[in-house]
């Protein structure tokens, strides 16, 4: 199993703004847990209890390395994954094999 985690940090001009794109964000990607492609996916927001943490984290895990290549080239993630980077300054990525 590959476990595929995105850390985003928002281009938001006050937190109701975040909040919103969040549930944006959240609505668009986690739709994508139908596809053959996806185990699993969640998006949710930090606590906002610390500064320096990142506002939202997506987790999703797929079966192998070439059902998350074949996740990250589908059409709908790739339209999923556009309507949620309008709102993204910066991204961080790990993937790795459990």
């Amino acid at each position: 199993m590959i476990r595929h985690i995105v850390a985003f940090e928002l281009d938001a001009p006050d937190d109701e703004a975040r909040r919103a794109h969040i549930e944006r964000m959240q609505n668009v990607l986690e739709a994508l847990a139908t596809l053959d492609e996806v185990e699993s996916i969640t998006v949710r927001p930090d606590l906002g209890t610390a500064d320096g943490h990142w506002d939202v984290v997506l987790v999703s895990e797929h079966r192998s390395t070439a059902a998350l290549e074949a996740y990250q080239v589908h059409p709908r993630h790739r339209e999923a994954a556009t309507i949620a980077g309008e709102f993204v300054a910066r991204r961080a990525i790990v993937d790795y094999e459990y």
